[in-house]
């Protein structure tokens, strides 16, 4: 795992400034890989690629990138790891290709040789790459399948630059810091910006599983390769097969997930999902495994914040070698300054926190590779809010769309008037606007209230399209399979924003500012494409979730973690907000620098969060967003024009 930086200048007459960018831009992502620094100029100074490295596979120089092929052609910088490339590399050699290393860098490079920029269909891992061709004279960016790694770039006069994080692209001279107001309001609405925006005006991510070509005189063609609707589904399922295959793909996501030449610990929360990754690591190690949990002062089983039990009820029946952290609110306003610059963009996730402290640990004990848990919620069903929509909020949606639409808007037109909850009213609004009813699990701010949110200048300048975008999903899954339910069209909208662009952007930030590299067995593409395969009848039942699941993997784990609620990796916001960090939160907002700017209705912010302090309404999230979006734009937007 690593940090990658490049610039690709298709200008007439190139600047030479690229080695300089490369460097500095290195430099300021070097807690992605502090182990080795490489940078490769072209001579004619049109590509300067850069590298940070976090020895992993092959440990020994000949690991160090950038790598290059035989005839010096082919350049490759980066990040990540090819969990298959040791089955192709066989392949390779049979057809003439030399071998210099045993590292899945080089591995990709010959592919490339082989089969060009088709060669991402036979990846199997999680990865971001630039790869330079000088035969074609074409600069190759591509990012996994299901945007495990990030991928920024940033188009300019005559240069394409791309960077893992978005400070490294920020130390060019020519990259402004600005605010992009369309993905501000799609910020607000999801608590992350879809793909390919960012809050920085003309910065760019490369979706997950996309390629980008850009050719010698600036050509730029950006193209999926892959997606998990790819292929038929399978009709009718039995439970007890849909059992074996999810046990076979789960069993084999975790073994091929251990390939590293350096200890790979776990993290443990005590959950189905990490617990499953402990007892099926555990064998597999010659040594006990190492395992990491987080907890919170002050908050005991009442509070429903009781992780650590759980954590050690499974630590102790596979002898791991189990740590525990615990958090209080002091240490995590202590953090929240450096939040803002891990995350590079505001992830209105406050698992941030936990995930800080839990990397940390590891990181002080010494381990480079841990595995954690998500992608499963997504796909298998695993969140209570999904229970209800399926059973209770779609049936009622589905009465709402037979009547005809001017029903439909006197109905909304009549309770957004009302004390009715603002998602309740949002529904209606969605309903007779013929919207998506399903948006994400992470939704902060609907539509209607933004309206108390925003300045009306704010809300006559702001031009994102929250509601085109996901119906862009919906449309993509039912073309393909016009006959996915419920459960499928939530997943498939959770797999294309919500999880890449907001929990594994988490899980990548802030892994990687303490040079850790995480794995998600759950996210392999050929399991999570299978599950999200199944009908909700193998996955949610009643109440119960993640039903396939949990049958998969009973022969593993005790039936105190098969029968146990879904936790989620909780923090205790809404107290903390509405007490210890209240002070602190509250004078964050009053000096915010974006009150400068005519967009919120700061009242109203007020109005929140005296409701919040009241304990009459829950407003951590909401808040929780908006001071993260507060700290970002101090830091990140203001502080450069100071």
């Amino acid at each position: 795992m690593c940090g990658i930086v490049g610039q690709f200048d298709f200008s007439d007459s190139p600047g030479g400034d690229g080695r300089a960018f490369v460097s500095k831009g290195c430099e300021v992502i070097a807690h992605r890989g502090p182990d080795d620094i490489g940078i490769y100029e072209s001579e004619d100074r049109r590509i300067v690629l850069g590298h940070r490295r976090l020895s992993i596979v092959d440990l020994s120089p000949l690991g160090h990138q950038p790598m290059q092929n035989e005839d010096g052609r082919i350049w490759l910088t980066f990040n990540g790891e090819i969990y298959n490339h040791r089955q192709f590399r066989d392949e390779l050699v049979r057809k003439g290709h030399v071998f210099r290393s045993a590292s899945d860098t080089e591995a990709i490079i010959h592919l490339f040789e082989e089969y060009g920029v088709d060669c991402l269909g036979r990846l199997d891992g999680m990865f971001a790459f630039g790869l330079w061709d000088a035969n074609r004279k074409q600069l190759f960016l591509a990012r996994d399948r299901l945007g495990k790694k990030p991928l920024y770039y940033i188009r300019l006069p005559g240069q394409l630059l791309f960077a893992s994080e978005i400070k490294a692209l920020l130390v060019h001279p020519r990259v402004r810091r600005e605010l992009d107001t369309n993905a501000l309001d799609e910020f607000l609405t999801f608590s992350n910006v879809p793909a390919p925006r960012t809050l920085f005006a003309g910065i760019k991510k490369l979706p997950a599983a996309h390629r980008l070509i850009c050719n010698s005189r600036g050509d730029m063609a950006i193209e999926r390769y892959w997606s998990p609707l790819d292929g038929s589904w399978p009709g009718e399922v039995g439970e007890e097969e849909a059992t074996e295959r999810v046990r076979e793909l789960l069993q084999e996501a975790v073994r091929k997930r251990l390939m590293a030449d350096v200890p790979v610990g776990c993290f443990l929360s005590g959950g189905l999902d990490s617990s499953t990754n402990v007892a099926l690591m555990s064998p597999l190690q010659s040594t006990p495994l190492r395992t990491f949990s987080v907890g919170f002062h002050g908050f005991g089983p009442s509070e429903n914040f009781h992780d650590l039990p759980f954590a050690r009820l499974v630590a102790d029946k596979f002898g791991c070698e189990h740590s525990e952290v615990m958090v209080g609110a002091q240490e995590s306003q202590a953090h929240l300054p450096n939040l803002v610059v891990q995350q590079d963009e505001p992830i209105g996730d406050p698992a941030c926190l936990p995930m800080h402290f839990v990397c940390k640990a590891a990181h002080a004990a010494g381990l480079k590779v841990v595995l954690v848990g998500e992608g499963s919620d997504e796909v298998f069903g695993g969140y209570d809010d999904m229970v209800t929509i399926l059973h209770k909020t779609m049936p009622r949606w589905l009465r709402l769309l037979r009547m005809p639409k001017l029903a439909r808007e006197a109905i909304y037109q009549v309770m957004r008037r009302t004390a009715v909850p603002a998602g309740r009213v949002d529904l209606l609004r969605r309903a007779a606007r013929g919207e998506p009813l399903y948006w994400g699990l992470d939704v902060v701010f609907w539509e209607t209230e933004k309206a108390g949110l925003l300045t009306r200048g704010a809300r006559d300048r702001l031009a994102g399209s929250p509601a085109a975008i996901v119906q862009r999903y919906c449309d993509a899954l039912y073309a393909a399979h016009p006959g996915a339910d419920g459960l499928q069209q939530m997943s498939y909208v959770e797999l294309c924003n919500r999880l890449p662009e907001l929990l594994l952007m988490r899980v990548d930030k802030i892994s990687m500012a303490h040079s850790i590299e995480a794995r998600a067995p759950f996210l392999d593409y050929r399991l999570s494409s299978y599950a999200l395969s199944l009908p909700a009848a193998l996955k949610i039942r009643d109440r119960g979730t993640k039903l396939v699941l949990r049958k998969a993997v009973a022969p593993f784990l005790p039936r105190e973690i098969l029968d146990r609620p879904k936790q989620g990796f909780r923090v205790p916001l809404p107290e903390w907000l509405a007490g210890d960090l209240a002070p602190w939160a509250e004078g964050l907002l009053a000096d915010s620098t974006l009150r400068k700017l005519d967009l919120f209705n700061w009242p109203h912010i007020d109005r929140m969060w005296k409701a919040h302090k009241s304990r009459q309404a829950d407003f951590s999230f909401d808040l929780w967003c908006l001071l993260n979006l507060s700290a970002w734009y101090d830091h990140w937007i203001e502080r450069r024009a100071a």
